[in-house]
């Protein structure tokens, strides 16, 4: 350590340590008092980090931005999608009311009218989840596991996924510029992207041979159940047996917007479980829990969603596709459907991305955007980081820049076999 302190340095030192302080102790330590031992640890070593800084760096500190790396460090250690956010971060979540809806799912993130169609994970840099069908970005060539280097210029290296999605949204027909990798290509490629209004959701349909209906659901809405009611409604007067309903690289819209379109197919049963932060986890994993209650590992079941009366006005046997860009709401109309022996699933694992994150508001107009509960699958299993498994494994081909997609479709192709097979 070195030697005293000056007054300086001990103010700087009180102003970075208060609000982290006052955070950690107030919502970590509530209701957890015999934890606190390990917690004060941490933040004596937290104190000496920042005394160690302050006092023997090779220039001086700027305090400011040592306290915005802390910050920023210990929102990025919990999951993609919580961030520590600036003032002016905050504020974009107070002045867009479409972004309450994040709340409840992934997708928005400063809302703006207009976007270029991709939703992002990260993953060392910012790694793209899927592009809507017809987008700006798949028109460009953009797809899930594309690794995302730069936005206009700026790193995404030290970007959140809020603050990602922020930068890609905008007014309808101004530019942004991505700087994107792909697999083992040697050298990054540049991206120009025209923003677009972003449309409510993309349901559409259409006949495969004589009683096969197929439908795809590009992205989830408001305006989602009524298209696939519709959809569903058609091919059926057009003689579908049966559905495929391919929500294959599907990763816009809240989350509910996923449970109300599983409402259409299920007409009993639990549609899934939110769980949260067990306040009373000591006191309660002393009492055993009945043998065929779910218990989440650390989690507490605050809410089970399930099927109502009316649920299920389409009774055709379904089939899903999916693959790794399939997240969010389209995760939990699969998940919803395959868990209740509606459907099954044919293709890839999907991404596990099941957080519902709100805004908590910090000291001088800062804020998180913290993962304060889950969704889990029918049976109470954990979709986030773990995602759902189908029940027939059926990978995509993967493309190079320039690449040709070559013809056929394995997984639809996969799908239509299994099914004439179970028919025969």
């Amino acid at each position: 350590m070195a030697e005293a302190m000056t007054t300086r340095t001990r103010l700087s030192v009180l102003l970075i340590s208060t609000p982290l302080l006052a955070f950690v102790v107030l919502g970590g330590l509530r209701g957890r008092a015999s934890g606190g031992d390990e917690t004060f640890q941490h933040l004596r070593v937290f104190d000496d980090v920042v005394s160690l800084i302050l006092n023997n760096y090779v220039e001086e500190a700027k305090t400011d931005k040592v306290f915005e790396g802390a910050l920023r460090g210990l929102a990025d250690t919990l999951d993609p999608d919580s961030a520590y956010l600036t003032a002016a971060e905050a504020r974009t979540v107070d002045a867009s009311g479409p972004c309450a809806a994040v709340v409840a799912g992934p997708g928005c993130a400063g809302a703006a009218a207009g976007d270029v169609g991709i939703e992002l994970t990260r993953q060392y840099y910012l790694r793209v989840i899927a592009a809507r069908d017809d987008s700006p970005a798949a028109k460009a060539g953009l797809q899930t596991c594309d690794y995302v280097r730069a936005i206009d210029g700026k790193p995404a290296r030290d970007l959140s996924v809020f603050e990602g999605m922020r930068m890609l949204r905008g007014t309808p027909g101004s530019k942004v510029t991505l700087t994107v990798i792909r697999g083992n290509a040697a050298e990054p490629r540049q991206i120009d992207l025209v923003r677009e209004k972003t449309p409510a959701s993309v349901v559409t349909g259409k006949m495969i041979g004589t009683d096969l209906g197929y439908i795809r659901i590009a992205s989830f809405g408001a305006d989602t159940v009524a298209k696939l009611r519709a959809a569903a409604g058609d091919l059926a007067k057009g003689g579908a047996k049966q559905l495929i309903v391919d929500v294959r690289h599907t990763a816009e819209g809240p989350f509910d917007t996923g449970i109300d379109a599983a409402r259409l197919f299920v007409p009993t049963g639990t549609l899934a479980m939110i769980a949260g932060r067990d306040e009373q986890a000591k006191v309660s994993d002393k009492t055993p829990a009945p043998k065929d209650t779910p218990k989440p590992s650390a989690a507490a079941i605050k809410q089970t969603i399930t099927a109502k009366a009316g649920d299920g006005a389409i009774t055709l046997p379904v089939t899903l596709l999916v693959t790794t860009g399939t997240s969010g709401a389209a995760e939990l109309f699969a998940s919803a459907l395959a868990g209740n022996h509606r459907a099954e699933l044919i293709g890839e694992r999907t991404l596990g991305r099941a957080g519902m994150q709100k805004l908590v508001k910090l000291p001088d107009g800062r804020g998180l955007w913290l993962t304060y509960a889950r969704y889990l699958t029918p049976d109470g299993e954990l979709i986030q980081g773990k995602g759902l498994n189908p029940s027939v494994d059926v990978d995509e081909p993967e493309l190079d820049f320039d690449q040709t997609k070559p013809a056929g479709d394995p997984i639809l192709d996969a799908a239509v076999e299994r099914i004439h097979k179970k028919a025969a």
